[in-house]
């Protein structure tokens, strides 16, 4: 049976401890400005929700959420009661059959294969409404590491190979941005007529 989680679930606890509870809010925050008033956002790698979904949440976005992991969902549902969560992988969630003002996927990307990252991509840009945006970190330089925590292996498929994916998938790379972990964002926009 495969995991889901990509080994998330069995270290739960070990992320969430190590979990910097500031890093990203603030570049979340800012993009979650750019969405209209109650617009509805899926965090996708939710893990407990903190910090993007409460970033997400204190900006007044509806926010749904979703984790392959039973564990992080668990700890989300003690922290987000009030939010819908559904628990299985995003790439083959039917959570990402709706549509969706805003998409993040924080940290979750290149823990797939590349071809499981295009695949995501091209689904999260089909769940977009018009004008919606989808905002995803991966490192910019092409690289393979193994994962700190699980030990597997994560993929970036760079700069390069990102922005020509989303343009494939009908978004317009707006921006990419960093933040004080050095993670690396790609900020991207469906057309308002497509």
């Amino acid at each position: 049976m495969t995991d889901g989680s990509n080994g998330y679930d069995a270290i739960a606890a070990q992320f969430l401890r190590a979990r910097n509870p500031a890093i990203g809010s603030q570049i979340v925050g800012t993009w979650a400005r750019t969405l209209p008033p109650g617009a509805a956002v899926l965090d996708l790698g939710c893990g407990n929700g903190i910090p993007i979904t409460r970033t997400l949440v204190d900006a007044g976005l509806a926010v749904a959420a979703l984790d392959a992991s039973p564990r992080m969902v668990s700890a989300f549902r003690s922290n987000f009661p009030g939010v819908p969560v559904t628990c299985e992988p995003a790439e083959a969630s039917a959570v990402l059959e709706g549509r969706f003002g805003g998409i993040v996927a924080w940290g979750l990307v290149f823990l797939l294969p590349a071809e499981r990252q295009i695949a995501l991509i091209h689904r999260a840009a089909a769940a977009l409404e018009p004008g919606g945006s989808f905002l995803f970190t991966a490192p910019e330089p092409a690289c393979r590491w193994e994962d700190v925590l699980t030990r597997r292996e994560s993929v970036s498929l760079g700069a390069p190979a990102y922005r020509a994916h989303l343009a494939e998938a009908g978004l317009s790379l707006v921006g990419e941005h960093r933040d004080e972990g050095a993670n690396h964002y790609f900020e991207s926009r469906r057309s308002v007529h497509f």
